[in-house]
């Protein structure tokens, strides 16, 4: 387990010297060791489909067993379930409306009482709700800001509170572009991501004494049922892809080395970053 000052990495070699160190393998001592998430425990919400299935998979392939909680999630048979359990890994389903306050904190009781401690957690449900500023009703406002800001810190606090206890662990935002733009028609997301942004560093630099890793992964535009509709229209759909250099919208895989590092020993010296996936979005 990585101590609260430093990190296992390369303990036993250096890559390319010739030692233990420079196999390559997983079961190697060198860089690689370092992404491997055996042992670990990872909790991850919204995981029933699109970036949050894409990354309790990729935490799975490193070696870490799955919680997921999602208010779709089927109580056995899900398709992340077959994933995860086709990797050889253990996979432990909920289906919670976190949005509701008491189901909330009977979920979080729950999983405190039924597994073992959290090493990771994923924050990654979400939801946004495209309307004008003058039309953004009161509703949709609180509906959003729920989702997106409240559930993710009252999740940060009751787990991260057992990390700084044990002086280790992982808690990873899924923040957004709009984490440092404005968008369009959409203040309410806008507003929760921004602040999804501020609490990553304000709990990393609380936490971080403490061996416990607060970090944000911004997804740029992200083939998902959530963008759609965006991708269904000609003339906006153009105009994004106009401006990403890479030329093309993400997928939800395209996260996955992201949401790996940032999960590991190999991010050890990595506090109250937000890494951009967005195929060179921001740069332009």
């Amino acid at each position: 387990m990585t101590k609260a000052g430093g990190s296992n990495c390369g303990s036993g070699g250096s890559v390319g010297s010739g030692g233990s160190g420079s196999s390559g393998s997983s079961g190697s001592s060198g860089i690689l060791k370092c992404f491997d998430l055996s042992g670990k425990t990872a909790l991850v919400t919204g995981c029933n489909k699109g970036i949050g299935r894409a990354l309790a998979c990729a935490l799975a392939e490193a070696g870490a067993d799955i919680i997921g909680v999602s208010s779709s999630l089927p109580a056995r048979g899900s398709e992340v379930e077959q994933d995860i359990t086709g990797l050889g890994r253990t996979f432990h389903g909920y289906t919670c409306n976190l949005t509701d306050r008491e189901a909330l904190k009977a979920f979080i009781a729950k999983v405190k009482a039924t597994h073992a401690p959290i090493d990771i957690l994923v924050n990654n449900a979400g939801t946004i709700i495209r309307q004008p500023a003058v039309n953004h009703e009161d509703e949709a406002w609180d509906t959003v800001i729920e989702l997106n800001l409240r559930v993710p810190f009252i999740l940060a606090r009751e787990f991260g509170r057992d990390m700084v206890a044990r002086r280790y662990g992982k808690i990873i935002f899924i923040a957004s572009l709009l984490s440092f733009q404005g968008g369009i028609l959409v203040p309410g997301y806008a507003a929760g991501k921004g602040g999804v942004a501020q609490l990553t560093k304000a709990l990393a630099n609380e936490w971080a004494p403490f061996g416990v890793n607060v970090n944000a992964i911004a997804p740029g535009y992200i083939a998902t049922d959530n963008t759609a509709a965006l991708r269904a229209d000609p003339q906006r759909s153009r105009q994004v892809l106009e401006r990403i250099p890479a030329g093309r919208w993400g997928t939800p895989d395209d996260l996955k080395g992201a949401i790996v590092f940032l999960s590991s020993d190999a991010a050890a010296y990595v506090h109250g970053t937000i890494l951009t996936v967005d195929g060179g979005w921001l740069g332009r």
